[in-house]
């Protein structure tokens, strides 16, 4: 894995990020106090089909005690670990939670058993069913929503939209500069003050000398309905990008990913302007992915990796407070492997970790940073 420079160019990106970080960990610190460190497995959906529960995970939290996500393939949410079924228009449709917000208002994405297309919908806890929003780019599951209850995704044709009111409010543009062949791949996060980022993807052979450039980017649109931008991008070699969340201030977390290698290379952004680093990988883990910062507090969380075939351990939960080396969080049982999806700023981290049964369950971390630890 090579990833000396972009280590070295870490030390003195971050050197700068610990004043900054400082104030709001604090305020983290402070509010999960009260909060007592535990690994909640989380209640799950009836179904005794094998395999049914392999894709189980939380994967948004709101409020406090509030968590959403998917169970035996349907979209639920959970008040505290009591799990509910959200009701989808057909009752063999497939689905999940991917975000919520502040206020529980929660999104995301069913596949219809119908006509087996993939269609955004919303739900607030309660409501008799949810509201069906258009119709999803059928290779992607990403949407998502701000407290102001903006709705991002991207609609069939393949165009980010902004959905809000009941009605398309934007349309998402690639940058002007973008080369030919390029299209959209996916929108995945717009934060409070309306900045979206989203990827874009290259696909062009020049006529005049057979050159095939293939390459993918992480793509900003400014709050305000500015242009969009390319951002500086952290890939190495032949690599997929796959930008994940992006905080109130800006500050955007994903990974690379080089296919055929089955390798994943996690990347912070710390400004618009600034390539991302790799913040470094969980101990022996060779690769790793971020999938979620939280909006004020600069932690990221996200997923350490092997090679499928050279497994010495089995994925992990990771943890990033924005500075030093990257932290694990426990497994529910020694050789059960984990996973982070979602963080807030209350200390609370959400995945999946497998118990000591084999049985894969919606996982949530509370005082996360307090369970945290550097592995031996």
């Amino acid at each position: 894995m090579k990833r000396s420079i972009a280590v070295c160019a870490a030390a003195s990106v971050l050197a700068g990020l610990v004043a900054v970080v400082a104030p709001a960990a604090t305020a983290a610190a402070a509010e999960s106090a009260a909060c007592t460190p535990k690994v909640n497995v989380m209640g799950t959906v009836a179904d005794a089909t094998p395999g049914s529960h392999d894709t189980d995970a939380v994967l948004a939290l709101g409020a406090p005690k509030f968590a959403a996500g998917r169970s035996a393939g349907k979209p639920v949410y959970w008040t505290g670990t009591t799990v509910h079924r959200i009701p989808l228009p057909g009752p063999q449709d497939t689905g999940a939670v991917l975000a919520v917000n502040t206020k529980n208002l929660m999104v995301g994405q069913f596949r219809s058993a119908v006509d087996n297309k993939l269609r955004g919908f919303s739900y607030k806890a309660g409501d008799p069913a949810v509201k069906v929003l258009p119709e999803a780019y059928w290779q992607r599951y990403d949407i998502d929503v701000n407290n102001s209850g903006a709705i991002v995704m991207t609609d069939a044709d393949g165009v980010g939209i902004v959905w809000k009111g009941g009605k398309v409010t934007r349309r998402l543009a690639l940058p002007a500069d973008s080369g030919p062949g390029t299209r959209l791949i996916t929108v995945v996060s717009i934060n409070n003050r309306g900045d979206i980022v989203g990827v874009a993807e290259q696909d062009h052979e020049v006529p005049e000398t057979g050159e095939h450039i293939l390459r993918s980017y992480p793509v900003l649109w400014p709050a305000g309905g500015g242009p969009a931008r390319e951002l500086p991008s952290w890939a190495r070699g032949w690599t997929t990008m796959e930008t994940q969340d992006l905080d109130e201030s800006g500050r955007v977390v994903g990974y690379a990913w080089n296919g055929p290698a089955y390798r994943y290379y996690s990347s912070y952004q710390a400004t618009p302007d600034t390539p991302g680093i790799d913040p470094g990988t969980l101990g022996t883990f060779p690769y790793g992915t971020l999938q979620a910062i939280s909006p004020t507090t600069n932690v990221s969380v996200g997923t350490a990796k092997y090679h499928p075939e050279e497994t010495v351990l089995p994925d992990q939960a990771q943890y990033w407070p924005g500075f030093g080396p990257m932290l694990a969080l426990p497994r529910l049982s020694p050789n059960g492997a984990s996973g982070a999806e979602a963080v807030s700023d209350s200390d609370r981290v959400g995945g999946y970790a497998v118990n000591a049964k084999g049985v894969r369950k919606p996982t949530v971390w509370t005082c996360a940073s307090a369970q945290a630890y550097l592995p031996q």
